[in-house]
């Protein structure tokens, strides 16, 4: 049985609202994953785009619970398929040719280096399984676009920088943007996953994935295409070091707005010192992310770094009386969490024949999955050749 435990779901402003009854399939996890968990036989599946150097953001929106699943894995039979988002990364401008390869591999060493562990599960390149894309047009032909357009992050990315116009319709954002949560749903249906490890924001995304899978299999009279089920990964969006109403997102042309897996130790206290928090001098630091969003923020990065839930940290932190020692803190927190890892980063960029070997095993697995499974989406379609 899958351990299900309620939480606060509205511990952030701008989330979804995850107790409507649309979201059902959302299974709601800690920072102390029990084994449990995961089913003797099952699939997990879940991606990430290929940033190069990535944030904090990224380890605690996904990548430390794919580590966590990592650990509490008993069985070969269950089976964890975690990799690079490569062709959903290029539905915006990326750096081309070598660059972009050693982009990729820069990610992948980031994943092994905090806590992906390869033993336990396939490391692969999305694009080195053509099969996604296959079965993402083959999906689309059953996809409406009023689906598509409710989407919350089509929205948010199409709006012009250039005019703030609100008018999305109008954008000159690419198809493939557009189109991306049905690649997204081939991502998953295509290992038949069971469960799918992701953050809050990516939910919308995962409830369409159900119903195209319902759809599909209701239209072609099986039951090809399992209906996965969202672990909902315990970490709230972590927010811009200066401005917490904006995602932590390498976009942001500020230095120290964003916390990297690459910042030095020095870095890390600057950024952290230089962070946006409140003028409040009469209260002890608690979560309360209405009235005081930077030092929420902050609890809430300590709470995924250190695997504990807000009020362990907030009992942790009771005694600190000033802003920065509060923040001195902080930052020796994260500098004696990252050491290790940091360094084992390093040593794995300088290696890109190990780098390459975990991406070939993993695609070999991949591959293997994907093609059994289009292999039935083609038959009872009616694409089998005679």
């Amino acid at each position: 049985m899958l351990n299900t435990k309620f939480i606060n779901k509205n511990v952030f402003k701008n989330t979804i609202n995850l107790q409507s009854p649309r979201f059902k399939s959302v299974i709601t996890t800690d920072y102390k994953l029990s084994s449990d968990i995961l089913p003797k036989e099952t699939s997990v599946l879940s991606l990430v785009q290929p940033s190069g150097t990535m944030h904090l953001g990224n380890y605690l929106g996904a990548l430390s619970c794919w580590a966590d699943l990592c650990k509490i894995k008993q069985y070969d039979t269950q089976d964890l398929i975690f990799g690079l988002a490569d062709l959903h990364a290029i539905t915006v401008p990326q750096p081309q040719g070598e660059l972009f390869v050693k982009q990729r591999f820069d990610t992948l060493a980031y994943l092994i280096a905090f806590g992906v562990d390869p033993e336990k599960c396939n490391l692969y390149m999305q694009s080195d399984v053509r099969e996604h894309t296959e079965l993402a047009w083959y999906l689309s032909t059953i996809t409406n676009i009023s689906s598509l357009s409710r989407m919350t992050q089509w929205k948010a990315k199409s709006v012009s920088e250039n005019n703030k116009t609100t008018n999305y319709q109008n954008s000159s954002s690419s198809l493939g943007l557009f189109s991306y949560p049905v690649l997204q749903a081939a991502d998953v249906l295509i290992f038949k996953s069971e469960f799918v490890p992701v953050g809050e924001d990516q939910v919308q995304h995962l409830e369409l994935t159900r119903e195209i899978a319902e759809k599909f299999n209701n239209q072609f009279n099986c039951d090809i295409l399992k209906i996965p089920k969202v672990l909902l990964t315990p970490t709230k969006k972590i927010y811009n070091l200066k401005n917490c109403e904006k995602k932590m997102s390498k976009s942001d042309p500020r230095p120290n707005a964003v916390l990297y897996l690459s910042d030095s130790n020095e870095d890390i206290r600057k950024k952290i010192r230089k962070a946006t928090t409140d003028s409040i001098t009469d209260k002890a630091f608690r979560f309360g992310p209405s009235e005081r969003p930077g030092i929420s923020n902050f609890i809430n990065i300590l709470a995924g770094i250190e695997r504990k839930n807000i009020l362990e940290v907030e009992d942790d932190i009771k005694d600190l009386r000033s802003h920065s020692e509060f923040k001195q803190y902080i930052s020796e927190k994260i500098i004696n969490w990252i050491e290790e890892p940091r360094e084992k980063y390093h040593e794995l960029i300088s290696d890109p024949k190990y780098l390459r070997e975990v991406a070939l095993k993993g695609k070999i697995h991949a591959e293997k999955k994907a093609q059994e499974t289009l292999r039935q989406v083609r038959d009872v379609m009616g694409f089998t050749n005679f």
